[in-house]
């Protein structure tokens, strides 16, 4: 029913001048356009509301990492995925790293990198060092990454074949969050952002993601059984919940939304729910963003292995890290890195 203020404004506006009919029309819709608003917000089946869950879930406290290399099963020979959406062939020092990292680390695995500026059908890489270099890891596979095909069978394919999707302005990073979680879906394993250092295996930490700080998961790092019921819903939300003009919210905040219908809770800790864990920020984001700059102060040995004592893997945040200038020798925290988890990169780096 029309609230009894927009009959008394009818009242008046039918007996003043016509251009009070605007503001009526404007009132009216104004009311309508929230109404509805708010019952599509309330309603679970189009809005996951925590209460449309299971109120008996039970989430226990994630596992210590330490606690998964002593005792847990013996790790698993899934791929470890890297991804470039972007034209570019010309590796940078830190994305060989992250993939010379990822081969020392996993010599059991095949470390696939795909990437979409790769003619496909072209058996031979590009002329650059980086290839060279990589191609000596016998378990490390560069291919062209084919997105039509990759998306295909999936919720995403509708939403990448749209043809104005390539103008909205974070297109490229939108288009990294739906690869990693297409992957994840059909071929399961492990994906990693190209500016991860890898220190550990990383196959013990299985249908797991990250926090990156507090309530806030991260998909820099994902490793999950193929199939997932987890990263179902995520493809899901993905097209359900879809805004590409907003930074960061088809990438951690989507994570961080299914996590929250996921276990029916308002805040993320360390946990592992329903099969799938939240690990704390020392697993794989021990330099939370905000600190990125610590990347490049020096640090003595002992405090290197303190400060990694419980960390598989290093974010290196190139978004923000990429403009600074990195000193090579030197006692910095991410030289330090290259230098004991990347050495070939490393030796390329003091030689140019």
């Amino acid at each position: 029913r029309m609230p009894s203020c927009l009959l008394k404004l009818t009242r008046v506006v039918l007996s003043h001048k016509p251009w009070a009919l605007f503001i009526l029309i404007f009132t009216f819709v104004s009311f309508a356009y929230i109404k509805f608003y708010w019952r599509t917000w309330e309603d679970p089946k189009s809005r996951g509301h925590p209460s449309s869950l299971s109120a008996g879930t039970s989430c226990a406290p994630s596992v210590p990492s330490s606690q998964n290399i002593a005792g847990g099963p013996s790790p698993s020979p899934g791929n470890v995925f890297f991804v470039e959406t972007s034209e570019q062939t010309n590796p940078s020092y830190l994305f060989s790293c992250s993939v010379e990292s990822a081969a020392r680390t996993h010599p059991g695995s095949r470390v696939v990198v795909l990437m979409k500026g790769l003619a496909k059908g072209n058996a031979s890489l590009p002329k650059h060092w980086a290839f060279s270099l990589l191609s000596g890891f016998p378990n490390v596979q560069i291919q062209p990454l084919d997105l039509t095909e990759l998306f295909s069978g999936t919720p995403l394919k509708k939403w990448y074949l749209w043809p104005l999707r390539r103008w909205e302005p974070y297109f490229l990073a939108v288009l990294s969050d739906a690869c990693r979680i297409v992957l994840m879906w059909k071929f399961g394993g492990i994906y990693l952002d190209t500016d991860f250092i890898v220190l550990k295996n990383l196959q013990n930490l299985t249908n797991a993601l990250g926090l990156q700080d507090k309530d806030v998961l991260n998909g820099a790092f994902l490793s999950f059984n193929p199939k997932h019921k987890f990263i179902e819903l995520c493809m899901q939300d993905f097209v359900q919940n879809y805004n590409g003009w907003v930074w960061g919210h088809q990438g951690p905040g989507l994570l961080t939304r299914v996590f929250k219908k996921w276990s029916s809770i308002r805040t993320i800790r360390s946990m592992s729910c329903k099969g799938v864990s939240a690990l704390a920020p020392e697993t794989v984001y021990p330099i939370p963003w905000q600190d990125w700059k610590k990347l490049f102060e020096a640090v003595s040995a002992l405090e290197l292995q303190q400060l990694l004592k419980n960390t598989y893997a290093v974010h290196i945040w190139n978004k923000l890290s990429h403009g600074t200038k990195l000193e090579i020798p030197s006692q910095a925290l991410l030289a330090q890195l290259y230098s004991h988890f990347c050495p070939a990169t490393y030796a390329k780096m003091k030689q140019d």
